[in-house]
């Protein structure tokens, strides 16, 4: 029993630390799964940017995608882990639904077809596009089922938590 006990409280250890280290692991096919470090990012996003960034609880699709389990537990707020994702779009760049794909200032976003419904057949929100506004991201992952901005549109760029760096990862 004694040994368990030791065991148990090492992996919480070990566990914590990550944690605390910035270490992250991905279990969604949006990204390479595996363990992820949180980089700190002392400048502005930018276009091409893999971030770790938390999406806003209080949005109507993101309450919808955590009612549906989309996205993993975590400790954003509403309980959301961060989201691993690539900065498509930057403040003043105008995103169009054209078709069911996403294009940006005129320039068709490869891999951003849009579904209109999820696995189980139950509709998806679609981003109604416009102008990303100041303080905002708009935001994407090449997985064809990702829920990124094509469904929440941009998201707010202060939840950002650091660049996403890949740290022993793999391709199922």
């Amino acid at each position: 029993m004694a040994i368990l006990s030791v065991a148990g409280l090492a992996i919480g250890g070990i566990a914590a630390a990550g944690f605390l280290g910035g270490y992250r692991i991905n279990s969604t096919p949006s990204f390479p799964l595996g363990l992820w470090r949180i980089e700190e990012l002392s400048r502005e996003a930018r276009l091409g940017d893999t971030l770790f960034i938390c999406p806003p609880a209080s949005s109507p699709a993101i309450e919808l995608a955590r009612e549906r389990l989309y996205l993993p537990a975590g400790l954003c707020d509403g309980g959301i882990a961060p989201l691993i994702k690539t900065v498509v779009a930057l403040p003043g760049q105008t995103i169009t639904i054209a078709g069911a794909q996403v294009v940006i200032d005129g320039t068709s976003l490869p891999h951003s077809t849009i579904q209109t419904t999820d696995g189980q057949g139950r509709a998806l929100p679609v981003s109604a596009g416009g102008v990303v506004p100041p303080g905002s991201l708009f935001v994407h992952s090449d997985y064809v089922a990702s829920f990124d901005s094509r469904y929440f549109g941009p998201i707010p760029a202060h939840g950002t938590l650091g660049l996403a760096r890949e740290v022993l990862t793999f391709q199922p």
